[in-house]
């Protein structure tokens, strides 16, 4: 590691003490809700309803009861402070999975036809060979999600899922598909209830895919399979949904293996002064999951260019969609 990197290394460090700076959002302090206990919303996602931002991600509590599976629901108007509103999904074992079962990145999408609130999720057996997403339903944003089917969309791989809603409201989703040695963004149904068509197989070996659309580009980040352990995220852009992608880039440097996170989320905030996109990732704890932190960061991107500055506190004005470090 260059003396850059080192230093550059022990400035995010001191940042990962425990609590949030007061005003801020904090990459990798523990994060509070309005109950003061620790959120647990991993491998989550962003839906906004309203002025409303819901935050879906994994219950990785301790105490749980071992044989169920659970997703947590928060809400916030500002990004910063957030209330727990439910575990959106408790559920046992639903097809038989076996011993280690697992629900993990789950999405949520609202679909304005059916006025179903459509959750998505990786579902597996205890050693990631199923390869599915399951899929659950609710008539409400926070209430009790009721749990579908599950199935290998286009009948590929599904580990690792991320959502993505365009400008016309089209919804897809992203999937990591091993054996095709990358990952797929595809359309989905109409009802939202089947993945209906694959728009790009992204020519590379990723997980964690993320996408955002911002000033006429596409921008998809992912993550090297390298399991639980970090490592150096990667950028790429095209014109379209259905590609050419350009050649993957780092979005930070590599040494630093993105500051021990890996990408979950790109949220884009559109506000009266400018638009910002906000990098949300994941610092996993293998050995103590219900511990694993969060790390946003507004993101540096432009014409092509994207670039994940040092973490450090900052804050958003949701209004303006002015984001400050």
């Amino acid at each position: 590691m260059s003396r850059l990197a080192a230093c550059c290394c022990l400035a995010w460090l001191l940042l990962l003490r425990p609590g949030n700076v007061s005003g801020a959002i904090t990459p990798g302090a523990v994060w509070f809700d309005n109950r003061g206990q620790q959120i647990q919303a991993h491998g989550g996602g962003i839906l906004k309803v309203d002025d409303t931002f819901f935050w879906f991600g994994e219950d990785r509590s301790q105490g749980l009861d071992p044989n169920k599976r659970y997703v947590s629901c928060y809400a916030s108007k500002d990004l910063e402070h957030w209330t727990f509103r439910d575990q959106v999904l408790k559920l046992s074992d639903p097809e038989n999975f076996g011993p280690g079962w697992l629900i993990e990145r789950p999405k949520v999408f609202y679909n304005a036809a059916t006025k179903k609130y459509v959750l998505y999720a990786h579902v597996d057996d205890g050693t990631y060979k199923l390869a599915r997403v399951g899929i659950a339903i609710s008539d409400t944003v926070d209430g009790n999600y009721r749990y579908l089917k599950s199935f290998r969309p286009l009948g590929l791989e599904s580990r690792d899922i991320g959502q993505f809603i365009d400008d016309d409201g089209t919804a897809y989703l992203i999937f990591e598909s091993r054996p095709t040695k990358g990952f797929v963004i595809a359309r989905l149904s109409p009802d939202y209830l089947n993945v209906e068509k694959q728009m790009s197989l992204v020519p590379a070996p990723l997980e964690g895919g993320a996408v955002v659309h911002y000033k006429g580009l596409y921008y998809v980040i992912g993550s090297h399979l390298t399991g639980w352990s970090p490592n150096p995220n990667v950028y790429a852009t095209a014109t379209s949904l259905e590609g050419p992608w350009t050649e993957f880039k780092n979005i930070a440097p590599p040494a630093l293996k993105t500051y021990n996170s890996q990408s979950s989320t790109l949220l884009r905030i559109i506000g009266t002064k400018t638009t910002s996109v906000i990098f949300m990732a994941d610092q996993w704890k293998p050995k103590e999951l219900w511990d694993s932190r969060y790390l946003w960061m507004p993101l540096q991107i432009d014409g092509g260019q994207l670039l994940l500055p040092e973490p450090r506190p900052w804050t958003i004005d949701i209004n303006t969609g002015e984001a400050k470090y």
